[in-house]
C-alpha cells in the first residue's frame, strides 16, 4: 500500500508502478465518500485524456463511484481538462474527475479533481479527499452497462458542448475569414480534435492518438515544439502557430517568425488586449514563477494585482472568492484562464484569445508585443529542469533556506523573495528562481534578463553554483 499525496494538480505517478488500477480504485472510493458527504443527489463528470489506460483507469473510477450511489456523467471518447471543467458547470455536477498526467511524460498517468464551480478544486477539500483515501478497496464487477440501466451512467459529449461555448463567446465568422493563417501542434493531446473541427483548414502536426506522445512530455515548451517552429519558418507566411499540452490547459505561441512567445508573453498580451482594446477591466493575478513584468503593466493601467504560490488552483480560489473580480490569471508553466469563461486554465481558449486580439487590431502578434514593450521594456526569459538525485536536491532547498546564497559568480543578489520557492532579485531588471517541482522529481531554475543571452548567463552561472 502506497500513501497518495495530490500534488500541485492532481495526483500524477508512474504507471504500472503506483498508478495502478487498485490505487485508482482507493482515490476513486474516497472521491466517492466526499461528494456523498457533501452533496445531495451527487454526481460526477468524468473523462480522460489520450495516455496510455484511460479509458480502463476512467472505467475502474466510474465503477467504483456508481457502486456508491453517485451518478457519472462520463465521455465515450477523450477530451481537455477545460472540457471536464466547463461540462461540471452545464451540468450543475458536484465535481469533475479528470484521468490526466497533464505534461509529464508519457510513462505518467494523474487524477485531477474539478469543483463544481468549473475550476481545480481548493487545498481544503483536496485534503479531505485524501484523508478519505482507504488503504485498499475492491474494485466492482458491475459492469458499465448494468449501471446504465439503473440510470447510475449518463453519456455526454463534452467536446461539442465546449465548441458550443466557442462558438457562442467568440466572432468565428470574422477570425476564420481573416486570412489568417494557423499552425497546430497538438503534442498528440486531447485538444487536437477539437482544434481539427474548429479550424479544418489549418496546419495540424502531432494531430494523431499516440498514447506515448512519440516518447516526448506534451509539455508546449519551445525544447520540445521545434517542430512547429520549423513549419513557421519554412512556410513564411502563417500568422500564429499555437501548442497545447497532453489534457489542453496550457499553451505554447509562435509569432510568424517563428519565435517563441512564452507564457509571460501571452499573460501581458492577454491584458494589454482585453484592457486597452476590450475595456474590460479586474484583478491580475499571477504566480509566483511569472515575470514581474505583469505587476509593471498592471499597475500602468491601474489594475490591482496579486501573486500566488505555484499552482492554479490558487488562482482559481481568487477566481472564485466573492467580493473578486479578476480579469486574467495566469502562470509561467502556459496555464491561463480569463474573466467571461470558467475560472480554469484553458489553452484552446486562450489561443482563440490572440487570435481574436489580432483579428480585431489588424495587428501582428509581434506588433502587439512590442507595444507592451513601449510600456515595460523588452525581456526574456527561460527555465532549466535539473534532474538531481533527492539528497543533492534537497541540499540546494537548505542552501537556499539558509540563505547561503549571497551571489552567483559575478551576479550578487539584491533581494530574495520567498513566497513559494526562492526568487533571488540581481538587479531592476534579472532574477533568477530556484525552486523544487510539486510534480516532478526535478530542480526547476527559472531566469529572466533583457535578451536571451543575459538569460543563458545567469542559468549557467547559477547552475555551476548551485551544483559543486
Amino acid at each position: 500500500m502506497i500513501t497518495i499525496k495530490f500534488g500541485t494538480d492532481g495526483w500524477r505517478a508512474i504507471i504500472a508502478k503506483e498508478y495502478t488500477t487498485d490505487n485508482v480504485a482507493r482515490v476513486a472510493h474516497a472521491t466517492a465518500a466526499w461528494v456523498k458527504a457533501n452533496y445531495e443527489n451527487p454526481s460526477v463528470v468524468i473523462s480522460y485524456d489520450c495516455r496510455f489506460g484511460g479509458p480502463m483507469f476512467t472505467e475502474v473510477a466510474t465503477k467504483v463511484l456508481c457502486e456508491a450511489g453517485v451518478k457519472v456523467l462520463m465521455t465515450d471518447s477523450y477530451c481537455s481538462t477545460p472540457m471536464v471543467s466547463l461540462g461540471v458547470v452545464k451540468h450543475k455536477a458536484s465535481l469533475g474527475v479528470v484521468i490526466t498526467a497533464s505534461h509529464n511524460p508519457p510513462s505518467y498517468n494523474g487524477y485531477k479533481l474539478k469543483a463544481d464551480f468549473g475550476g481545480p478544486s481548493i487545498p481544503k477539500h483536496i485534503k479531505e479527499v485524501e484523508d478519505l483515501i482507504p488503504e485498499q478497496t475492491s474494485i466492482p464487477t458491475t459492469t458499465l452497462e448494468e449501471y446504465k440501466a439503473k440510470g447510475l451512467i449518463e453519456i455526454v459529449d463534452l467536446e461539442q458542448e465546449y465548441l458550443d461555448a466557442i462558438e457562442a463567446n467568440f466572432d468565428m465568422k470574422a477570425i476564420r475569414e481573416s486570412g489568417l493563417k494557423i499552425a497546430y501542434d497538438g503534442m498528440y493531446g486531447a485538444g487536437q480534435n477539437a482544434m481539427r473541427r474548429l479550424f479544418p483548414d489549418a496546419h495540424l502536426l502531432n494531430c494523431e492518438y499516440n498514447p506515448s506522445f512519440h516518447g516526448q512530455a506534451p509539455e508546449p515548451l519551445a525544447k520540445n515544439t521545434k517542430k512547429l517552429a520549423k513549419l513557421m519558418k519554412d512556410e513564411g507566411d502563417i500568422a500564429i502557430g499555437i501548442c497545447n499540452d497532453g489534457d489542453a490547459d496550457r499553451i505554447g505561441v509562435y509569432d510568424a517568425a517563428g519565435t517563441f512567445v512564452d507564457s509571460h508573453h501571452v499573460l501581458l498580451l492577454l491584458v494589454h488586449y482585453m484592457h486597452k482594446y476590450k475595456g474590460m477591466n479586474g484583478k491580475i493575478v499571477s504566480s509566483f514563477t511569472v515575470s514581474d513584468k505583469v505587476k509593471k503593466l498592471a499597475k500602468h493601467y491601474g489594475l490591482a494585482q496579486e501573486t500566488t504560490p505555484v499552482g492554479f488552483k490558487h488562482i482559481g480560489q481568487i477566481m472564485v472568492t466573492p467580493g473578486e473580480d479578476v480579469l486574467v490569471g495566469g502562470e509561467e508553466s502556459g496555464g491561463i484562464a480569463v474573466k467571461g469563461h470558467i475560472p480554469e486554465r484553458d489553452g484552446i481558449w486562450t489561443g482563440l484569445i490572440l487570435l481574436e486580439a489580432m483579428v480585431k487590431t489588424g495587428k501582428t502578434l509581434r506588433e502587439l508585443i512590442e507595444e507592451i514593450y513601449a510600456i515595460v521594456g523588452g525581456f526574456d526569459f527561460s527555465r532549466n529542469d535539473l534532474k538531481l538525485p533527492m539528497e543533492q536536491k534537497l541540499a540546494i532547498v537548505e542552501q537556499c533556506k539558509a540563505g547561503a546564497y549571497k551571489s552567483f559568480g559575478k551576479f550578487n543578489v539584491e533581494r530574495v523573495e520567498t513566497i513559494d520557492g526562492f526568487k533571488f532579485h540581481l538587479s531592476e531588471n534579472e532574477w533568477v528562481m530556484i525552486r523544487p517541482s510539486g510534480t516532478e522529481p526535478v530542480l526547476r531554475v527559472y531566469a529572466e534578463a533583457p535578451d536571451m543571452d543575459g538569460v543563458q548567463d545567469i542559468l549557467n552561472t547559477v547552475q555551476d553554483t548551485i551544483l559543486v
